[in-house]
């Protein structure tokens, strides 16, 4: 069964383990076992889960319209065994230093999770779709509060950056902090095929001036939107948020940004079929100060130091542990 995709962030909250990701890990050379994928101080790593999180890998490229061929795929299960391997020295660190996660925690978790889903039956079938029960769901939301809670304890508590740092960074980097300009824009899509004959184009046509004239007529776009727009963002009242030039299609973009706040255009048409397009906020371009920036600067530098630093804390790690894998074996 194929997965839905317009699922798949909601699924991805339930995997908040931390991505580290590490060089390639040499294999040994022992006879292994059919099922590990590794061993890990004797802990195995199932197939079963390095399977789950290069499906899981996949799923995030489909929900990006790309497609991993197998030269991607063969590249990128090294270092999915990596990450396998790391997160599983982090929960091992988690429990001999005695780290318990609160129940409750995994609870409010589990249920943030279902909330993403329609329905408490969708939520089911998904994760059956996803080879899960609820139980392994509840286990990884588990192993990851335990590891966070272990990185914060050894690791980012200590992490400390000053003033001078987040100016210094903003001086250096003047073209990281320009601001392009930017419109806030909703739209009303009438899909039409490219490849569709004169009866059909006539067809949408017709449709999309019939919304046209009830705007006209003193029409609620957002309402509207909800009602007949055809594109993803109808649910939404057809908002697409803020966006800059070079992110819409050329004739959506050029009248998008011709547009006045409050103005609704004429009728567009882009391979997508056709669209009424109405602008409610403009951003023009300019420079963020830093007083506006800092922060966010702030915390660029300190997750760049806790990366580098939660690297060490695996390196150590690994020098102790004993590690088999046997991928590709």
């Amino acid at each position: 069964m194929r997965f839905r995709t317009k699922y798949f962030p909601a699924f991805a909250a339930i995997i908040m383990a931390i991505t580290l990701f590490s060089g390639p890990v040499a294999a040994e050379t022992d006879k292994p076992t059919p099922s590990p994928v590794a061993t890990v101080n004797g802990s195995p790593i199932p197939s079963a889960e390095y399977d789950s999180e290069l499906n899981q890998l996949k799923m995030r490229y489909m929900q990006q319209g790309r497609q991993l061929n197998q030269e991607q795929v063969e590249k990128f299960k090294e270092t999915i065994l990596g990450i396998l391997i790391n997160r599983e020295l982090l929960y091992q660190e988690s429990k001999r230093q005695g780290i318990v996660v609160d129940e409750n925690k995994v609870a409010e978790q589990l249920m943030d999770v279902r909330k993403k889903f329609p329905s408490e039956a969708e939520f089911k079938k998904i994760i059956k779709e996803m080879k899960l029960t609820e139980a392994d769901i509840k286990f990884q939301i588990t192993r990851a509060l335990a590891i966070r809670d272990l990185v914060e304890t050894n690791i980012t508590k200590n992490i400390n950056i000053t003033d001078e740092k987040t100016k210094a960074y903003y001086d250096e980097h003047p073209e990281a902090f320009k601001q392009a300009e930017e419109v806030k824009a909703s739209h009303i899509l009438i899909k039409l095929d490219s490849d569709a004959d004169q009866a059909k184009k006539k067809e949408a046509r017709e449709k999309i001036e019939k919304v046209q004239a009830k705007l006209k007529s003193g029409g609620d776009f957002s309402a509207l939107a909800k009602e007949y727009s055809e594109g993803p963002s109808n649910v939404k009242g057809g908002d697409l948020g803020y966006f800059k030039r070079g992110q819409m299609v050329k004739p959506f973009e050029e009248v998008a940004f011709k547009l006045k706040p409050d103005e609704v255009s004429d009728i567009v048409e882009t391979q997508f079929g056709y669209h009424l397009i109405k602008v409610y906020d403009k951003k023009p371009e300019g420079t963020t100060a830093y007083k506006e920036a800092k922060d966010k600067i702030s915390q660029y530098l300190k997750q760049e130091k806790g990366k580098e630093e939660i690297q060490k804390y695996i390196e150590k790690l690994r020098e102790k542990a004993e590690i088999k894998t046997f991928l590709g074996a």
